[in-house]
């Protein structure tokens, strides 16, 4: 291509759509950003979950007492997240200060009881999902959508009873629909 005798000439090489070299890197955009989400109320207390860009993107439980104060509730490297149908939610549920929530990496369960340092299993290990926890007092357990990927093909549904010392493992309670919530 020639430039006309008039025109600026610009010696710069012409690159694809979209694949421009550029000064301002993605951290620069969102590095200190938080995503805020699934908030709940236990008591006096509040709680909701922090996605912060900082940590690699790793979902946060944070806790705001009656008396304004806040802190971490779950220590790192926990990724408080669920992939239920793939998008997750209901990752998490408290009830009487006991928090127990989906961990990202290994789709477990843990349970974090007040003045706890360390969360505690209380799902096998395997090829499982949970989200949308409910507690049930009455039966010290508490209820839980669960994914099955254990075998072929697409995964199986089912809304299960899981105790919540995980003294035994969960218990289907119906099972059978590709979407259950």
């Amino acid at each position: 291509e020639t430039a006309l005798p008039d025109e600026p000439r610009d010696d710069r090489p012409r690159l694809p759509y979209g694949s421009w070299p550029s000064p301002i890197r993605i951290e620069d955009l969102l590095g200190d950003s938080v995503r805020l989400g699934e908030p709940w109320i236990d008591g006096d207390e509040i709680y909701w979950i922090e996605g912060r860009q900082a940590e690699a993107g790793r979902s946060v439980l944070v806790r705001r007492a009656a008396d304004g104060s806040t802190e971490d509730v779950t220590p790192a490297p926990f990724d408080v997240r669920s992939r239920v149908h793939e998008y997750g939610g209901g990752s998490y549920t408290v009830a009487g200060g006991t928090v127990v929530f989906s961990n990202r990496a290994d789709g477990r369960l843990y349970r974090l009881d007040p003045g706890a340092a360390e969360p505690v299993p209380i799902t096998p290990e395997g090829a499982y999902r949970y989200a949308d926890l409910r507690f049930d007092p009455g039966r010290r357990r508490f209820l839980a959508v669960r994914e099955d990927h254990t075998g072929e093909g697409q995964p199986v549904a089912a809304i299960v009873g899981v105790p919540l010392d995980g003294e035994y493992a969960p218990h289907v309670l119906v099972q059978g629909p590709d979407f259950l919530a």
